[in-house]
C-alpha cells in the first residue's frame, strides 16, 4: 500500500533461466520497481513442462500489473499467448538467438536495462497476434498462438533437423544446417487453402506460411509489406520447381524483397520483371489449408508436431505491449 492507501502495482518478470542472466536480470527489474514507486516484483522461472501460459496466470492471481519477458522466442510466444486480450501489458527484454519479434518491432537488441525500464515509463501499444488450430491425423485439435509466423512443410522440418547444441553455439545461423539437412529429403506435397476473401485453391507446395510479421534475422524481408498493427495475416506459399526453383526463392527473398525494394530504382526494376510462381503472397484474416498427409508444423520457431489441417487466424489489436517513449510502430 501507499501512504495514502492506494494498491502498489506490480510488475512479473518471466524469464527463461538458460537464456538469460537471471541475477543481473531481477537486479534490473528490482531497481526499476523501486524508482517508480512499485511494489516488490515477482520473479517466475519457465521449465521444461512450463513454458509460459501457466506463470502468466500465477502473475496475473497475484494482481500483476505488468508483466515483462525474458528468454527466446518460444518464451515470448507462450507467454503473449496467455496475456492475449487482458490488457495487461507486455514489455520483452530481448534474449536468447532470434528476438524475432523484438526486430520486427525495431525495439533495441542488446540493453536490457533499458528495455526493463519501458515496463514502467514506456509508451503502451496494441499489436495483432495470431492463433493456429492444429488438426492431428487422429482427429484431436489444440490451439496454440503465434506472434511472428506460423509455418506448414518443410520450413517447419528445416526447424526439427536444427541440431540444439549448434544452436546454442552459433545462434541462428544453425538453422541454415537444418535447412541443408532437410532439402536433401524435401518432397512437395498437396494442399487445398483458402485465404479469407480469395478463392480455394489447390497446389503441389514445399511450404505455407501464415505470419503476423516479415523480418527474419539477418535483415531478410520475407514478407516486406506485413504489418503487426493492420488486423490481416499475410499468407507465402513456397512451390519451386526443383534445384532451380530454390534460387528464384532465395532471390525474390533475399535480394528483391531485402535488398530492391530499399530503393526507388530497385522498385522500377521489380515492377518491370517478369513474376515467377516459386513463391506467391496472399493477405487475409484468416487461412484454411488441409494436406493430403500429415505434416511439420512450426509456431515462431518452435516444433509443433503434426498435423493435417489447420485454421490460422489473426485477432487484431488482442495484445497490448510498452515500447519506449516515442518509438512509432505506425509502419510496422
Amino acid at each position: 500500500m501507499t501512504a495514502d492507501g492506494a494498491r502498489q502495482r506490480r510488475a512479473a518478470l518471466i524469464y527463461n533461466p538458460i537464456k538469460v542472466d537471471a541475477e543481473r536480470l531481477r537486479a534490473h527489474v528490482i531497481r526499476a520497481s523501486r524508482r517508480a514507486g512499485w511494489a516488490e516484483p515477482l520473479f517466475l522461472a519457465t521449465t521444461v513442462e512450463e513454458v509460459g501460459q501457466g506463470l502468466v496466470r500465477e502473475a496475473l492471481d497475484a494482481g500483476a500489473d505488468a508483466v515483462l519477458v525474458a528468454g527466446g522466442d518460444g518464451t515470448v510466444r507462450a507467454v503473449s499467448e496467455a496475456l492475449a486480450h487482458t490488457g495487461v501489458p507486455l514489455t520483452i527484454v530481448p534474449s536468447g538467438t532470434g528476438n524475432l519479434l523484438a526486430r520486427n518491432l525495431r525495439l533495441p537488441l542488446d540493453d536490457a536495462e533499458r528495455a526493463v525500464q519501458t515496463a514502467f515509463v514506456g509508451d503502451r501499444v496494441q499489436i495483432d497476434i495470431g492463433f493456429a488450430r492444429l488438426q492431428r491425423t487422429d482427429g484431436t485439435q489444440d490451439t496454440h498462438a503465434f506472434v511472428v509466423m506460423g509455418g506448414l512443410g518443410l520450413d517447419a522440418a528445416m526447424i526439427a533437423n536444427t541440431r540444439p547444441q549448434l544452436k546454442k553455439s552459433v545462434g541462428w545461423v544453425a538453422y541454415v544446417d537444418g535447412a541443408a539437412r532437410s532439402l536433401a529429403t524435401a518432397k512437395p506435397f498437396r494442399v487445398v487453402y483458402q485465404v479469407a476473401g480469395h478463392r480455394l485453391l489447390s497446389a503441389r507446395v514445399q511450404s505455407v506460411l501464415y505470419a503476423n510479421c516479415g523480418s527474419l534475422p539477418a535483415g531478410l524481408a520475407l514478407i516486406p509489406e506485413a504489418s503487426v498493427t493492420d488486423g490481416t495475416m499475410d499468407v507465402v506459399v513456397f512451390q519451386p520447381k526443383g534445384w532451380w526453383g530454390w534460387l528464384f526463392v532465395w532471390r525474390r527473398v533475399a535480394w528483391d524483397n531485402s535488398f530492391l525494394r530499399r530503393f526507388r530504382a530497385g522498385r522500377r526494376v521489380l515492377a518491370l520483371r517478369t513474376r515467377d510462381t516459386a513463391v506467391r503472397y496472399a493477405r487475409g484474416t484468416a487461412l484454411d489449408i488441409a494436406s493430403a498427409g500429415p505434416q511439420p508444423v512450426q509456431l515462431d520457431g518452435d516444433e509443433f508436431g503434426e498435423a493435417v489441417h489447420i485454421i490460422a487466424r489473426i485477432e487484431p489489436g488482442a495484445l497490448t505491449i510498452t515500447v519506449p517513449t516515442g518509438h512509432d510502430i505506425s509502419d510496422l
